[in-house]
This record gives structure tokens, C-alpha cells and sequence, in this order.
């Protein structure tokens, strides 16, 4: 199995020169990592080559390496099911650059790059429709980036004063604790009661 991907990524890699920067195995999957600039470029060819055949799009997700100048790779999942097989192609792209829309190449990149838009604040050029879809409509930040904090920066209530729902900033009406995970009888700063005796006989 590995054998043959390896050969279907050097015919990859053999046909789009340039645009596909490295073709590896792991997994029973092939992964790609290509230029962003010509992500339209790569996925057409791996849908209309007759020894591709990458009919599906599965999914379109991004990762987040904050500590990179181009912090997010954009991942792209494709399925073959004429040669029932799988493969990943990896972009990298920052805050900034936006990434080419792939609706034209695929219908159904339209909702994951709304996604991914939605939760890292991956740019795409030429989307006809981006903008949030999972978070509410006053949300501020993006909320799986790894610099996100984990309260978010608002909480939404209904207030009946005003008869609408407001957005305030997060109030935790707990402070954080600090848990040991030992056992009651060992994580004490006092004797419970009968361990005198214990102790005593000791």
C-alpha cells in the first residue's frame, strides 16, 4: 500500500512542479504539502487526473503554531473512492494573507472554509460568502487559535430589564482552585478525628 502511494506522489510531485513542495507517507495516507498561492491549481489536478481520481472533499481544518511567522497550515482532505484511497494536503498561511477559495474546485469547501474563517481567522480570497457561522454574532476573537483564553472574552445573558440578550465582559463568579487529587484522608492540613490514636500508638 505505502509502495503505491509513494509512486502516486512522485507522479504528483513529477506533474505539478513547483506548486507541491513535498509528498510523504503515513498511516495507509498520503501527505502533501503544497504552495497556497496554488492550492486551486493542486486540487483540480488531483480531482480531474485519471490516476487520482479525488472526487470528495472530506474536510478543510487548520492548525495553529503560534510561534511560526506563518502560523496556520491549512489542511485539506480528499477521498478517492474510485482508488479508495485518501490523501492530506498541507498550506501554510498567517493572519493576514488570505488563502484562494477552493468553491470553484469544490462546492463543499464553501461551509469548512466558513469554518475555519469561524474558529482560527483564516483569511480566503474570493469566497462568495465569508463570514462566521458557528459563533454568535457579536463573538469577538477566534476561538481554537492556542492563544485564545479559555473563558473566552464575553459571556451572553438574557436580561430581563431589557428584554434582550446583552453581552458583558466574563465575570467568573468562582476563583480558580487548586486540586491535588490526593485522597481526603491524605490531603488534609488537620488531624481528622480518631487519627490521634494512630498516631499516638506510632
Amino acid at each position: 500500500m505505502d509502495g503505491s502511494l509513494t509512486d502516486l506522489g512522485d507522479h504528483i510531485r513529477a506533474k505539478l512542479a513547483g506548486a507541491v513542495l513535498d509528498a510523504s507517507t503515513a498511516y495507509g495516507e498520503l501527505t502533501l504539502t503544497a504552495q497556497a498561492a496554488q492550492i486551486v491549481d493542486v486540487l483540480t489536478f488531483l480531482r480531474d487526473d485519471p490516476a487520482c481520481a479525488f472526487s470528495t472533499l472530506i474536510d478543510i481544518t487548520a492548525v495553529d503554531y503560534p510561534q511560526r511567522e506563518r502560523r496556520f497550515d491549512v489542511v485539506y482532505h480528499l477521498l478517492s473512492m474510485q482508488k479508495n484511497a485518501r490523501i492530506r494536503i498541507k498550506i501554510e498561511t498567517d493572519e493576514e494573507t488570505p488563502v484562494p477559495s477552493t468553491v470553484g474546485v469544490y462546492p463543499a469547501s464553501n461551509w469548512f472554509e466558513r469554518e475555519a474563517f469561524d474558529m482560527y481567522g483564516v483569511l480566503f480570497s474570493d469566497h462568495p460568502d465569508l463570514r462566521r457561522i458557528l459563533t454568535d454574532y457579536g463573538f469577538s476573537g477566534y476561538p481554537l487559535r492556542k492563544d485564545f483564553p479559555l473563558t473566552g472574552y464575553v459571556e451572553v445573558r438574557y436580561d430581563d430589564d431589557q428584554k434582550r440578550v446583552v453581552y458583558e465582559p466574563v465575570k467568573l463568579v468562582q476563583e480558580f482552585r487548586s486540586f491535588d487529587f490526593l485522597s481526603p484522608w491524605e490531603g488534609t492540613d488537620y488531624v481528622l478525628p480518631g487519627d490521634e490514636k494512630a498516631e499516638t500508638k506510632s
